[in-house]
């Protein structure tokens, strides 16, 4: 798209290098000093980044790479986006921070707009959380509360098998991988895990026990799954038929990822929440619940949830930039043309088993179980990526991704296989 504004690569003029001398630090120099002081719940760090600029960003010892995985689908406008720094410059040099006894206008806006977004009815309303594990949490309180009447009681919660909510405790319930649950177990009860797109077993799972279905329209986490074609309608009937709450995690899929502003948009249905993060504030935290209508937003009532810093004037219009962005620079329709273009030639590519996904959003699967060998070769050929499995990879870049850098991936990747390839 030829109005897409690529941030200039200048040196950073900023007080913080004052306040970290990250001038003449080698990468190992950095990362000795995070295995002493940061816990290790992340593993080794890939590398130390200290400046970014667009689509691209630098390390510790100078080396330039292609963010082709962009926060994990948070930068939607790539880094240091001018208009989103200036606002959020701007509004800390305004109002920083208010509690919520009180509001701001930015908070307000925002809200007004994802309501408008997500094509909500009357009545429906938003809650800022700052991050999507915590708006999957309140979700998962919103559930709760959907109790029911009469002597059969709503308890169940329904999740699909490969699911990732997050890892704080209400939301790890509902992730499926037991690797990340088992430490932590007890949780909380009631979740139950259905096979992934299998229409007839949500139908069988799904009575008038269930207080509420969770689902990613696309399944990041394990790999860029997406639903079947008419999986979310279903969802919807049998969900309504029986008084459950149909909640849509949009916090990887939503804000432009898939083309749309949500990848649910075309599927023809009302959910009854929606959950963001990731690319809502641009690289700037923060999380949104959306409750659908007047009954379900008033499931929760004053003092049954809160927050300290979600909704805070700087994230708001962190937030609100960010949108203005993505519709001002067209970035829905170069995510939709700049992603097809890249999985229709991944596809072509050989080693390359199938590919996945929407917009930029993709999966592909390789011919050997190479892939985090691949994240390594990766970044050795300057390029960023991400494996959620041993034979996949997964791309989630800024929405600003142009087709001559995503070409520039597509022409280093069959080297890359083969060093991966021989290096496993």
């Amino acid at each position: 798209m030829s109005n897409i504004q690529q941030t200039p690569v200048v040196e950073p003029k900023s007080p913080v290098v004052e306040l970290v001398e990250t001038q003449g630090h080698a990468g190992s120099e950095w990362l000795s000093r995070y295995s002493s002081s940061l816990m290790g719940v992340f593993g080794t760090p890939q590398r130390v980044l200290v400046r970014g600029a667009g689509c691209l960003v630098w390390d510790a010892d100078g080396k330039e790479y292609l963010d082709l995985l962009g926060g994990i689908a948070v930068n939607a406008l790539g880094h240091a986006h001018p208009f989103v720094t200036s606002v959020i410059a701007s509004q800390l040099s305004t109002l920083g921070h208010v509690s919520n006894f009180f509001t701001s206008p930015t908070q307000i806006a925002l809200a007004e707009k994802l309501l408008a977004l997500a094509d909500a009815p009357a009545g429906s309303k938003v809650f800022f959380t700052n991050s999507g594990t915590e708006a999957n949490e309140a979700a998962f309180k919103l559930a709760r509360r959907n109790t029911g009447g009469g002597d059969t009681k709503r308890t169940k919660i329904i999740a699909l098998e490969g699911a990732f909510h997050g890892r704080t405790m209400g939301a790890l319930a509902l992730t499926a991988k037991e690797a990340y649950r088992t430490p932590f177990e007890p949780l909380p009860g009631g979740v139950v895990h259905i096979p992934f797109g299998d229409v007839e077993a949500l139908k069988a799972a799904v009575d008038e026990t269930v207080a509420a279905v969770f689902l990613e329209p696309i399944q990041g986490e394990a790999g860029v799954r997406p639903l079947p074609p008419g999986y979310l309608k279903a969802a919807r009937e049998v969900t309504a038929r029986v008084g459950a709450l149909l909640i849509l995690d949009e916090v990887q899929t939503g804000i432009g990822r898939t083309g749309k502003w949500l990848a649910s948009g075309d599927a023809g249905i009302t959910p009854d929440a929606i959950t963001l993060a990731k690319g809502l504030g641009g690289g700037f935290p923060i999380g949104a619940l959306i409750t659908m209508g007047e009954q379900t937003s008033s499931l929760l009532s004053a003092g049954q949830h809160g927050t300290t810093f979600g909704g805070n004037p700087v994230a708001t219009a962190a937030a609100l930039a960010t949108l203005h962005a993505i519709e001002s620079q067209g970035l829905l329709a170069n995510a939709t043309a700049v992603g097809e273009h890249l999985r229709s030639a991944l596809a072509a590519l050989p080693g390359v088993t199938e590919v996945r996904g929407e917009g930029l959003l993709i999966g592909f699967d390789l011919d050997a179980d190479a892939a985090p060998a691949v994240v390594q070769a990766g970044l050795d050929a300057g390029f960023i990526v991400n494996s959620p499995g041993p034979r996949t990879i997964r791309l989630a870049p800024p929405l600003v991704l142009t087709e001559a850098q995503a070409d520039s991936f597509l022409a280093a990747f069959p080297a890359i296989l083969q060093t991966a390839k021989d290096a496993s």
